[in-house]
C-alpha cells in the first residue's frame, strides 16, 4: 500500500473478466457493521463505455462536439468499474455507514488492483448521481453511483498471489 500511486496514464492493457472478480473478491473483505454487503461493482468494457458517456452528456446537457469529450474521458481506460452503494433498509446501520463500506470496497479495490500490477485511478465528479448516469448504469432506487475506477496496463511489475475471499463474487459483480 505504501508504493501505491494513481495512475491516470495506463494503456490499452486490461485485467479478465476472472482477475477482476479475483479483486473484487479480495476487496470485499472489510468491516461490515451487520455483514450487509451494501455494494457492488459493474463491469464496463468497449462499447459500454459510450454507454456511460452517453449517459455523462445527457446529464450535462451537452450537444454535438462537446458530446465527444464525454467518449474521450470514458475511453482513457480500457476497463472501468462503477462502484455502486447498494443501501439495505436496516434500523441497525445508517445510509452513511453503509456508503462507507461501499467506499471502503473501492478503496480496496483500487488497491488489490495496483498490487496486480494494474494502473487505477478513481474518477468521480457533480455528474455522478445525475438521473442520466444512473439510468446508463442501471441503478435500482436504493442505490447511488459512487465513482469509477479506470483500470489499465502499467509496465510489468511483480505480482503476488493473492488469497481467496469469504463474498460470493456473483452477488457483487455485474457487467454492463
Amino acid at each position: 500500500m505504501l508504493a501505491r500511486r494513481s495512475s491516470s496514464k495506463v494503456t490499452d492493457a486490461a485485467p479478465s473478466h476472472a482477475e477482476i472478480a479475483r479483486a473484487v473478491e479480495a476487496a470485499g473483505q472489510l468491516a461490515d457493521h451487520s455483514g450487509l454487503k451494501p455494494w457492488r461493482v459493474i463491469e464496463i468494457r468497449g462499447d459500454a463505455r459510450d454507454r456511460v458517456a452517453a449517459g455523462l452528456a445527457k446529464a450535462d446537457g451537452a450537444k454535438g462536439k462537446d458530446v465527444d469529450k464525454f467518449r474521450s474521458k470514458t475511453h482513457r481506460a480500457p476497463v472501468l468499474l462503477a462502484v455502486v452503494a447498494s443501501f439495505r433498509s436496516t434500523r441497525k446501520v445508517p445510509r452513511w455507514e453503509q456508503e462507507a463500506v461501499a467506499s471502503g470496497v473501492a478503496h480496496h479495490l483500487s488497491l488489490v488492483l495496483d498490487d496486480e500490477g494494474w494502473g487505477v485511478f478513481w474518477r468521480t465528479g457533480e455528474l455522478t448521481r445525475t438521473k442520466a448516469v444512473r439510468q446508463a448504469h442501471g441503478l435500482d432506487k436504493n442505490e447511488e453511483l459512487l465513482g469509477w475506477l479506470y483500470v489499465g496496463g502499467l509496465p510489468e511489475r511483480a505480482r503476488k498471489p493473492r488469497a481467496k475471499g469469504r463474498i460470493k463474487v456473483e452477488n457483487h459483480l455485474s457487467v454492463l
